[in-house]
């Protein structure tokens, strides 16, 4: 059983298919091991986890209190969100205890990311030569601080812009919401793993770059035609008011200029190298 978790970094790089599983096979446990323990905490955790996902609907948030505090300082009361008490219900009789599974579910893959990448990074690294291995020796935390900012930005941003807006939408006095938790903790979990993927853009584009498949002037060539699919996505997942789409647009315009940057970057350094 200790062998399982036990690596031996290869030796010979020609190794067959099922020698790369036997050394990829230890990582893939203790992931799954770690992934166990991150989930019976979470679990236990439920309580404080149950406040954090429902606080994006409290007056109290961060993100709602600054609009407050715009409406109040532009005299534009429509800037404000989430102001009315939004009640959530269980509809199910298991559904508490499935919402508490998955809330723990979700939590410990948000949190095994990092650690996922660090086995990853162990596994690929005997293959690279040492001047590779220097040159991707940030991958880890450069992955990790993407995605972790994004699901940040989407938790902080998106999720009380969404929700002001979806549970405030209304076809007419007929209907009346009635918002069960397990839609709402869906929603929740979406935006911020939606948004830790969208903010791996920077790094995607400097994958691409060394592979040959993007360029910093084909970015700066459609850079209008971004903007354009930049503003039409942040209108589209935010409330139909000019500050909210701004809020979300300038962010992702931030992450294109970024990449461009960073494509730019990784051209300059392959063509001092081949010259």
């Amino acid at each position: 059983m200790l062998k399982l978790f036990k690596v031996n970094e290869p030796e010979d790089s020609d190794m067959s298919f099922w020698e790369h599983l036997d050394h990829l096979r230890p990582r893939l446990l203790r992931v799954a091991c770690a992934f166990v323990i991150f989930m019976l905490a979470a679990f236990a955790c439920g309580d404080e986890l149950m406040v954090l996902i429902t606080a994006p609907k409290s007056d109290w948030f961060p993100t709602n209190r600054l609009f407050e505090w715009l409406a109040e300082e532009s005299n534009k009361e429509f800037l404000k969100i989430n102001t009315t008490p939004l009640t959530l219900i269980n509809t199910a009789m298991a559904g508490q205890f499935n919402l508490h599974i998955r809330l723990a579910f979700n939590t410990a893959l948000l949190l095994i990311i990092p650690y996922s990448l660090w086995e990853l990074w162990g596994f690929i690294r005997p293959a690279l030569t040492k001047k590779e291995q220097h040159k991707s020796r940030f991958f880890v935390f450069e992955v990790s601080t993407c995605f972790i900012v994004g699901a940040l930005f989407g938790y902080f941003a998106l999720t009380p812009l969404s929700v002001n807006f979806l549970a405030s939408y209304s076809m007419g006095d007929q209907l009346t919401n009635m918002i069960d938790i397990s839609s709402y903790m869906s929603l929740v979990m979406n935006m911020v793993f939606a948004c830790g993927i969208i903010f791996l853009l920077p790094i995607l584009s400097r994958i691409l770059a060394k592979m040959g498949l993007l360029t910093a002037d084909f970015m700066r060539h459609y850079r209008r035609h971004a903007i354009v699919i930049l503003a039409i996505l942040a209108a589209f997942i935010t409330p139909p008011d000019v500050a909210s789409m701004m809020l979300v647009l300038f962010p992702l315009y931030g992450l294109y200029e970024l990449s461009i940057f960073i494509v730019a970057r990784a051209e300059a350094a392959y063509n001092k190298e081949n010259n």
